[in-house]
């Protein structure tokens, strides 16, 4: 089977966290490695789903080991948000996928508590391939999300009809995971904390349970959304993009519009941070030194986490710690999400022969092409 259907490790991904471990970033996360086959995202994902996998993957952690970073595993289930064709998504409830709009089935008991040994058991493989620590993704509108969601949880059981309940399947997995991985080894978790979406979960009901999460066995919470409308609910686009700032990245179609503002998930943070003695990283939308500064200095965070700009620049932590100051060369134009499932993860502004590259695929129709399942926005 190709690595491109099979989930292992590539050549061209162990180069790239090597590149970034190099580039002076202390912590990596993973992108999301899926559970289970039926918990696969989109076609060319890697995968933690069988014992197959570990030599690959302990080939990635060796790689960003040998460059002085550490790594975690961030272990995932995409639910009934899985973009991959042909494939019967697991959902808590008979309610479409608000990203994709796909119809799903119910799961069963069986099926959650399938899914939830998986967690346990990707997380036995994240040991044994050598990585720090392994990361819980919980937001986003993948799994876990979806059953702490009023929304797309309607169960009427142990696994959902109340806030408490909503919250059992996020308990099992932090539970198993926590039971499978030594007591040292550290455990954390990316929650969604608000839906994106009209009458969604909100601060009153994500706040003690994140508290209820921390009590069962998690070192850390990072921030996020939960279910999503549209790819930019936990992607946002140009932020801190001014007019110059376009001009010189040739977003001609943004000159004449105001920069977005960074680190939208900061309210999150607080909200954790007020309720819950935990550790908080802050992901979104930082694009500015004083920003990353100011976010640690109030203590509304303890990290600072990004993606995008270490797309564009994957040695920006050393460029920081050697004295830059201002802001990050990405404009979240967010050309890298609409290639996900086209092409291998790269920022396509630079160089600049890219651009004319993504500017040829779209006018060919390769996006009307497309591996994976479309979103609806």
């Amino acid at each position: 089977m190709a690595e491109r259907e099979s989930g292992r490790m590539t050549d061209p991904l162990v180069d790239l966290y090597s590149k970034l471990a190099a580039g002076g970033v202390g912590a990596i996360i993973t992108g999301h490695l899926y559970v289970e086959q039926r918990g696969k995202y989109a076609p060319g994902q890697v995968g933690i789903h069988n014992d197959d996998l570990i030599p690959g993957l302990r080939r990635l952690v060796e790689g960003v080991h040998s460059r002085g970073a550490m790594i975690f595993a961030q272990l995932a289930h995409a639910g009934s948000q899985s973009r991959v064709p042909g494939l019967t998504p697991l959902a808590p409830s008979p309610v479409p996928n608000p990203l994709t709009g796909q119809p799903v089935a119910g799961g069963s008991d069986i099926d959650i508590e399938q899914a939830t040994d998986s967690f346990a058991a990707a997380a036995k493989r994240a040991v044994a391939a050598g990585f720090d620590g392994v990361h819980i993704h919980a937001a986003n509108g993948y799994l876990i999300s979806e059953f702490g969601s009023p929304l797309t949880n309607k169960r009427d059981d142990r696994w959902g009809g109340d806030q408490q309940r909503r919250g059992a399947f996020a308990r099992a997995v932090v539970d198993a995971v926590r039971g499978a991985v030594p007591g040292e080894f550290p455990v954390t978790m990316k929650v969604g904390m608000i839906d994106a979406v009209e009458d969604g979960l909100g601060l009153d009901e994500s706040v003690p349970r994140a508290g209820l999460l921390v009590e069962a066995g998690l070192d850390a919470i990072e921030v996020s959304c939960g279910l999503m409308g549209a790819p930019t609910d936990s992607a946002n686009t140009y932020v801190a993009v001014g007019p110059r700032r376009a001009a010189q990245d040739l977003l001609l179609h943004r000159m004449i519009g105001s920069p977005r503002p960074e680190a939208y998930f900061r309210p999150l943070a607080r909200a954790v941070k007020a309720e819950v003695d935990t550790k908080v990283i802050l992901v979104g939308g930082l694009r500015s030194t004083s920003m990353m500064r100011d976010v640690i200095a109030s203590g509304d965070a303890d990290f600072v986490a990004m993606a995008r700009p270490l797309i564009r620049e994957p040695d920006l932590p050393s460029q920081i710690q050697a004295g830059r100051e201002g802001l990050v060369d990405c404009t979240s134009c967010n050309l890298c999400l609409i290639h996900e499932g086209h092409h291998p993860l790269q920022c396509w502004r630079t160089p600049r022969i890219r651009l004319l590259r993504h500017a040829l695929y779209r006018l060919r129709g390769g996006f009307r092409q497309a591996e994976v399942i479309p979103t609806r926005h």
